[in-house]
């Protein structure tokens, strides 16, 4: 009864079929005239939407996303309750976790993108950045060298967001085409046999499994129910960018933007970056207020805090900052364990709905046994892969 509960909670996947004409299972035919549905609710939309006299209106209009509102001017409302008294403290960090989790599990379902919880995350690190100048380095227990750390760790994670958020790498047309005329290539350009191809026959057999290996990959090529293009391995199709990622790991609700080949890497250092930069911050702005006491026992107890309101809503953004950092280093152990495994979110998770995955360390890591060579080879495939193409999908107007 438990599952079936939480199976009804669980928010859909990239690639759960929700019709026969999104899914890969019923290649043969649709049940249900699509196109034709699909029309009448954009007539039906632009119908009720009407149109508006001016188009700068309407670009505002269609651009301004009223969820910001709430991450501006909830978030330092409730920290600066929960700073009054620590049961209100208690029952506000309780809640707030739960109100975001809720908001998330609301728009995951109507599978549309969200600004709300990237302005959440760019604003909570700017707020917690900005009571650290005004309140914490006045204090004088900080040094010079600690805030310049503190400060380019900052810059650092916002760096590597943008370079994080100009794309995942979108499967497009064309890119099926370019990889039959580069196989082409390479078997118009076979060498001729001779005694040199002989004599260098000893490296080639080296990498006979990994080339092996390559070759099955690049002949799997599927073609996407939806977008119907034709796909790579271990590409997906996101519904919520309504777009075919290469190597799609999952959808990320932090940067509103999908996870793929070509900006896996600075994602994982996005998140490295920022956990190390946050535990810092936590850690300096803890021997600040509570210099009497361990770093490790600061956190839980801290006598005399919430003598002055400054010391308290300090005292309680360190708090918020570690419950995001905990969830954030969750979501970091994760990808690092699905790395070592050479497994995406998105393959992790077929495998436990069609349950050809084991579950290792603890439930942490589902193993599918499909593309892991090693832990050494797994990294070095992921740190040496090629970035995908380019699309035009992927520009400066996707950073938001």
């Amino acid at each position: 009864m438990t599952s079936m509960k939480w199976e009804k909670l669980k928010p859909p996947e990239p690639d759960d079929p929700m019709c026969c004409c999104e899914c890969d299972i019923d290649q043969y035919g649709c049940c249900c005239d699509c196109e034709d549905l699909d029309g009448a609710f954009t007539r039906y939309g632009r119908k009720e939407k009407g149109h508006c006299s001016s188009p700068v209106l309407g670009a505002i209009i269609d651009n301004l996303e009223i969820s910001m509102i709430p991450a501006l001017v909830l978030l330092p409302l409730m920290l600066r309750v929960a700073a009054l008294h620590y049961l209100l403290g208690i029952i506000v960090l309780t809640a707030l976790p739960g109100l975001v989790l809720w908001y998330y599990y609301a728009t995951h379902r109507k599978k549309r993108r969200t600004l709300f919880f990237l302005t959440l995350a760019l604003y909570s690190l700017t707020y917690m950045y900005y009571l650290f100048i005004t309140e914490i380095l006045p204090r004088g227990d900080v040094s010079q060298l600690q805030v310049g750390t503190v400060t380019a760790g900052m810059i650092l994670t916002i760096v590597c967001l943008i370079h994080t958020k100009r794309g995942p790498g979108f499967v497009t047309s064309s890119l099926h085409e370019l990889h039959s005329q580069s196989q082409e290539i390479k078997k118009d350009s076979t060498p001729l046999i001779g005694p040199t191809q002989s004599a260098a026959s000893s490296t080639l057999e080296t990498s006979a499994e990994l080339q092996t290996a390559k070759e099955t990959l690049t002949a799997n090529w599927s073609k996407c129910a939806v977008c119907k293009i034709m796909r790579p391995p271990r590409a997906g199709h996101c519904r919520t960018c309504g777009s075919c990622v290469q190597r799609l790991d999952h959808h990320c609700i932090w940067i509103n933007s999908c996870v793929g080949q070509s900006n896996h890497r600075s994602f994982l250092l996005t998140l490295s970056v920022f956990v190390l930069t946050s535990l810092y911050g936590i850690s300096l702005v803890l021997c600040s207020l509570c210099p009497r006491q361990h770093l490790t026992t600061a956190l839980f107890y801290c006598p005399g805090v919430y003598s002055q309101s400054s010391m308290a809503l300090c005292f309680t953004c360190a708090w918020y900052s570690s419950i995001v950092t905990a969830g954030l280093l969750y979501l970091l152990l994760v990808q690092v364990l699905n790395i070592s495994f050479n497994v995406t979110e998105r393959e992790a998770q077929l495998a436990l709905r069609n349950k050809t995955g084991q579950s290792r360390l603890w439930g942490l890591v589902i193993d599918t046994g499909e593309y892991s060579r090693g832990f050494y080879q797994n990294w070095v495939e992921f740190l040496t892969m090629t970035d995908a193409s380019v699309s035009p999908r992927s520009s400066l107007t996707d950073l938001v």
